[in-house]
């Protein structure tokens, strides 16, 4: 029996499986799951074994060069499903393997540290004769494997003192594994479960219900309004799911992961919750994933990259706001976390739970249409509060009577009255920075990213910056291309707004929330934690105040401008835009005072309007599937998107172009938008045209997408251009 070995180079062509022998130096050793050195043409490059067999040719092989790790990277079940998602998402194979154990490979191993333990046998120093050495022996009892420094530290003493306890054989110097845990500086408060009402109860039973059966995966989509205890029935299902021995995955949206969030799963389950999200170091992800591996931590809680943790039993897993966008990867291997826990659920067994308060329309399609999904809804919100009224505020009738500012009459009003109570505010505005816009009055020049075909943002601190790309540059007191002093800071942005507020309210204490403010570690809870504790008045953010926040003291929520994704060039604009502005409204009347919303908007007659004022869910799905089965989109068809990118703007069309040919030469049944410029035509440098594949099956489209990229590969012509291809894409852009 030879190795199977996938070799570590993200090509198509060498997207297959080489054999190589096992010397005896390495035999026992080497297994399913290791990461190993192999000859591959005129170098050695890292690759992964994933099974033995008999290869064709044995007298050609070559020996494996060396075991790279002791034990193995990945299991059973993360190799199956790599297996598929390159066959679903049309990645290669090591593309998606990496996927699930790269953090194992960001460090070297466990953080190793040496510290200082009590000798077992030894005569106790006396406090009298030798007060110092007391003190150190006093503080090693209650905390031993301290380092020297921190021992004489907490000690009050000198480190000579600490080291001739050492010499004398009263302290024994000994090295030990410490954890990086994320969640260490937060206190152990261990939480008693409320008691569920009646639509909660139901839902659970239900959920129990499928953990106790055998067989096959079961799906249920948890339909809830915000803040009716989505989260206290994803709770009692993880501790149904522990009960009988099996593990949990909860999968929140990155902006979702909120302090609050961890904070409740720590205090109801304890060291059992491995955290796993962007915002932790290297060492913090590593550790975390070697608790999930021994079975140290039963329970997982992360974000989109979450789905791929090494649990042997994975009973149930939940997403949470399943509807997001951000559970998509816009990166090879071009994943959705909700297709891939379908994937991992029918491999284990496992029952999965979709929750959101505003779905979306594919999955309560699968709930409702006859599809494969179990419904389970929850309407009212907990303790019978009413959801907030929602009033509109007409932009255009605004500006027609003289009020060219940000703020509505009626929303200072508002804000102004809540203030006088010491009541609580949020502001939601879908866009960071100060001004959106800078342009030059007397030619009309709009500042740009040199690298994007994208407008730059102005910041406060006086420099323009890209969203795309970071570049950034300070801004220019003439304008670069007439020289005019007449440069104009058009639009608004969550800095701008702050400002507004300052001055408007002077006395009002003011927060900020979005990716500006949150770059520091640790930034996110403390702004969080500030506001719920009622230090501030008004919270102002972009789409991190949207979902995830549940403070009682919101009576009033204000949208500054309901417009900014109602009308993006993406099929999907509606249905994001009443979704925001459900969840965003949402954040208010959760206390005992009750909420008011009111959204500031250009649009009043848009049904994604006007159903978010309504909370309407029902009456948006039935307008908007209509619209989308006239045009011919998901959930009614298939879609996938092949994108074209490169420096040079005519071999990216002509790239674009030979795609699209390949596509008709295929012969399969899809119809083909395009080639065309995608809406961001050029991005880091690159230029971007698309192809846009709609089929009623979806198996037609991978078809027709593996046809173009085989053709496109064998010509050899475009060698500086690359095409990358999503299935079912959740962006246009």
């Amino acid at each position: 029996m030879h190795a199977e070995v996938l070799v570590s180079l993200a090509l198509r062509q060498v997207d297959k499986v080489f054999h190589y022998n096992v010397p005896p130096s390495l035999a026992g050793k080497v297994q399913v799951g290791s990461r190993v050195l192999v000859p591959f043409g005129r170098r050695k490059v890292e690759g992964y074994v994933v099974g033995f067999s008999p290869a064709p040719n044995p007298a050609d092989l070559k020996d494996v060069a060396a075991l790279l790790d002791e034990g193995p990277l990945f299991t059973p079940h993360q190799l199956a499903l790599a297996r598929w998602m390159a066959a679903y998402y049309l990645c290669p194979t090591v593309k998606a393997l990496r996927a699930m154990f790269w953090p194992l490979l960001q460090v070297k191993g466990p953080k190793k540290v040496r510290g200082l333990w009590p000798a077992a046998c030894c005569e106790v120093p006396d406090p009298r004769r030798a007060p110092k050495s007391a003190a150190v022996w006093q503080v090693i009892q209650a905390r031993p494997g301290l380092s020297r420094k921190e021992l004489a530290e907490a000690a009050g003493v000198s480190p000579r003192v600490v080291d001739a306890m050492v010499a004398r054989g009263l302290l024994r110097s000994e090295e030990r594994i410490e954890s990086r845990d994320p969640c260490q500086d937060l206190p152990e408060k261990r939480i008693k479960p409320p008691v569920l009402h009646g639509e909660q109860i139901r839902a659970v039973s239900k959920i129990i219900e499928a953990l106790d059966q055998k067989g096959g995966r079961q799906v249920f989509l948890l339909h809830g309004v915000t803040g009716s205890g989505k989260t206290e029935v994803y709770l009692h299902a993880i501790s149904a799911a522990l009960a009988r021995g099996k593990q949990a995955m909860m999968l929140v949206p990155e902006i979702a992961l909120t302090p609050q969030m961890i904070d409740i799963f720590r205090g109801r389950f304890g060291r059992q919750v491995a955290v796993l999200h962007s915002r932790l170091s290297d060492g913090e992800r590593y550790d975390e994933y070697q608790r999930l591996r021994t079975g140290e931590a039963g329970v997982v809680l992360g974000a989109r990259s979450a789905i791929f943790a090494p649990l042997e039993q994975p009973g149930l897993i939940i997403l949470d706001e399943e509807h997001e966008p951000s559970y998509k990867q816009e990166e090879s291997p071009r994943y959705h976390a909700r297709t891939v826990a379908l994937r991992l659920a029918g491999y284990a067994g496992a029952v999965v739970v979709l929750g959101s308060a505003t779905p979306s329309m594919e999955s309560y399609c699968q709930a409702v249409g006859g599809g494969a999904y179990h419904l389970l809804e929850l309407t009212r919100r907990v303790g019978e509060l009413p959801l907030p009224s929602v009033r509109l505020v007409d932009l255009r009738r605004e500006l027609q009577e003289g009020n060219k500012g940000m703020f509505s009459r009626d929303l200072r009003e508002a804000i102004a009255r809540r203030l006088s109570r010491r009541e609580q505010v949020i502001l939601f505005l879908n866009r960071r920075g100060y001004s959106t816009l800078v342009v030059c009055r007397e030619c009309g020049l709009v500042l740009k990213c040199p690298h994007c075909d994208i407008s730059l943002t102005y910041h406060v601190s006086g420099r323009l910056r890209c969203h795309y790309c970071n570049y950034s540059v300070l801004a220019p007191s003439l304008c670069p291309g007439c020289g005019s002093r007449h440069v104009a800071y058009l639009g608004m942005g969550t800095q701008k707004v702050e400002q507004e507020i300052r001055r408007l309210f002077p006395t009002a204490r003011v927060l900020r929330l979005d990716s500006d403010t949150v770059g520091r570690r640790g930034a996110h809870r403390e702004i969080i934690d500030t506001f719920r504790e009622g230090e501030a008045d008004i919270l102002i953010g972009t789409q991190m105040v949207a979902k995830g926040l549940d403070i009682p003291g919101v009576t009033l929520v204000g949208v500054i401008n309901a417009d900014i994704s109602l009308y993006m060039p993406d099929f999907r604009a509606s249905e994001r835009t009443f979704q925001l502005l459900t969840q965003v409204a949402g954040r208010s009347g959760r206390g005992e005072q009750g909420g008011e919303v009111l959204i500031q908007t250009y649009s009043p007659d848009h049904y994604a309007v006007t159903c978010a004022q309504n909370h309407d869910y029902q009456g948006f799905y039935r307008r908007e599937m209509a619209l989308r089965r006239t045009l011919g989109y998901p959930p009614f068809t298939h879609l996938a998107r092949l994108l074209v990118t490169g420096r040079v703007e005519k071999e990216v069309q002509e790239a674009a172009d030979f795609l699209a040919q390949a596509v008709h030469a295929a012969g399969v049944p899809v119809e083909l938008l395009g080639p065309a410029p995608a809406p961001l035509t050029r991005i880091k440098d690159r230029y971007r045209w698309h192809l846009v594949l709609k089929a009623s099956v979806q198996s037609v489209l991978r078809e027709a997408a593996t046809a173009a990229l085989d053709g496109f590969s064998g010509t050899g012509r475009y060698r500086r251009v690359q095409v990358s291809v999503d299935i079912a894409p959740q962006s246009m852009m």
